[in-house]
């Protein structure tokens, strides 16, 4: 067993991961995986730049999983730092920042990258499973940017297209840092839609979309949609995680999350304070792509790109 940690930074949240992992049998088994709010992503897509206040909740997260990795005593640490950060023109202030608390560089990776390590951090475990077929569309939807990976054993096509549930609601839910609808209106709704059909179509260039025969979501407007669908009176992982929710259970929950307040999605005890204000958009990303490829239902993983990373330390 070798034990390894990774940490993904995204647009939203930052996740750490550390493991014991076995090559040979393809084991992986957590000794710590947690997540936080950063929100790293806030205005980037109207500025250009990280906020300095996005930075320091970042840097407070990355001192906080420094110490866990030290405790543990990882043989190896990978930081992978995606949309955000790609898009970001001081994004130099954060790379110093990172190396200056965890010591390593952090990898600004393409979209084609991180939508290979979704995938293999997502189907690794559904291999020869006789009640899942292939090819798989791996969808991993992001704070800034969504992946659709298509493949089998190995990915056949990969596309990163600039779609989140961040991106979605600062573009359009929100202006001069308020919201502007809450709910959103029938105008604000249409304009998201145009938008993830645009990013669909830019998707299909590359990808066969129509080809897939399981659709497996990842990342947290998937996994919270799924707490949701299950009733779930609090987040729990081993509930959701391989979890199939059927289309008209996230077309409905989709319409309960674009009508109702700030407080009343805050009242719904499955979703993480740090979502309430980007969760409907997200939802509609997943039922857009479910509506787009005709999927009866989504299988659910709680495996994503952060296993995938863990397993490219091995």
């Amino acid at each position: 067993m070798k034990r390894v940690a990774a940490v993904d930074c995204g647009t939203n949240s930052i996740r750490l991961l550390v493991a014991d992992l076995d090559p040979a049998t393809g084991e992986l088994k957590d000794l710590d995986r947690r997540m936080t709010i950063v929100r790293l992503g806030q205005g980037v897509d109207r500025t250009g730049r990280l906020a300095p206040e996005a930075l320091e909740r970042t840097f407070a997260a990355c001192r906080e999983y420094a110490g866990i990795i030290r405790e543990l005593g990882a043989e190896k640490l990978r930081f992978v730092a995606t949309s955000a950060s790609r898009d970001a023109e001081n994004r130099d202030d954060f790379v110093r920042g990172v190396v200056d608390i965890l010591g390593v560089e952090p990898e600004v990776i393409t979209g084609d990258q991180e939508a290979e390590f979704s995938f293999t951090g997502a189907t690794k475990e559904l291999t020869g499973r006789p009640d899942v077929d292939t090819p798989y569309l791996v969808v991993d939807i992001g704070g800034g940017s969504t992946e659709f990976v298509l493949g089998s054993d190995t990915v056949r096509a990969a596309r990163s297209v600039d779609i989140g549930c961040v991106r979605m609601t600062e573009r359009h839910l929100v202006r001069d840092g308020k919201i502007i609808a809450d709910p959103p209106g029938e105008e604000q709704i249409a304009a998201i839609k145009a938008d993830i059909a645009r990013a669909l179509d830019q998707a299909a260039e590359t990808v066969p979309l129509s080809e897939a025969r399981t659709l497996v979501g990842l990342a947290g407007s998937v996994t919270t949609v799924a707490a949701i669908a299950l009733n779930l009176s609090e987040y729990d992982s081993a509930a959701i995680h391989h979890s199939r929710i059927p289309l008209s259970q996230v077309r409905e929950i989709t319409h309960r999350l674009l009508t109702t307040t700030h407080e009343e999605r805050a009242e719904i005890p499955a979703i993480h304070p740090g979502r309430v204000d980007v969760i409907a958009a997200g939802a509609l990303v997943l039922l857009s792509i479910m509506e787009r490829i005709g999927a009866e239902e989504v299988v659910v993983s709680e495996h994503d790109i952060l296993d995938g990373i863990a397993w490219s330390c091995a």
